[in-house]
């Protein structure tokens, strides 16, 4: 067991290692641990542990919000730095141990791939999904089609799930303020 351990902690701190940036952020409450997200130009990593309601509202689901701001945060910053990515559907790791117990670790890795020129690179970023309900998609793309440019549509994940019931779409986007250059009319 502890051999299982240390190799997966060696796996992710490997992976997570690989480029310079790093981004940390530690969130601590009464009723919430957030441990860390890191950012790296393969992507982004972290977790959540803690409650996963409190007074019924969906905490540990925030998470999904907390990891999708920094994946766009990535993206646009390597964008400005001419390093031209989109994220990895196919690869996009979730688990969400603990769920029914009161306390989940909800982690996550959203990897990104390398395009071959600015205009094929997304720079947003965002998810809709819940625990044991199919998220609602299509309001989901309602409200997020006027943050796209004209004649750009949203790229969709293929629906993600955990064994635990956490279900998630994953969307990306050419920003309109960043890549405006890009703009097909």
């Amino acid at each position: 067991m502890r051999v299982i351990k240390y190799m997966q902690v060696f796996l992710i701190s490997t992976w997570m290692s690989q480029a310079a940036y790093s981004q940390k952020v530690v969130v601590k409450t009464q009723t919430q641990i957030t441990d860390n997200i890191e950012c790296n130009d393969d992507g982004c990593f972290g977790s959540y542990y803690g409650k996963e309601f409190i007074d019924g509202s969906d905490v540990a689901h925030q998470f999904s919000n907390t990891m999708s701001a920094k994946v766009g945060g990535k993206l646009k910053e390597l964008y400005s730095k001419e390093k031209y990515v989109k994220v990895n559907f196919e690869n996009i790791e979730m688990s969400t141990k603990g769920m029914g117990s009161g306390m989940v670790r909800y982690e996550l890795r959203i990897p990104f791939v390398t395009v071959a020129t600015k205009c094929d690179a997304y720079t947003s970023f965002d998810h809709v999904g819940g625990w044991n309900h199919i998220p609602s998609l299509p309001r989901r793309k309602k409200e997020l089609s006027s943050l796209l440019m004209p004649g750009e549509s949203l790229d969709i994940s293929k629906l993600k799930t955990t064994t635990e019931g956490l279900q998630e779409y994953w969307i990306q986007w050419k920003n309109k303020t960043t890549q405006h250059n890009c703009n097909q009319n």
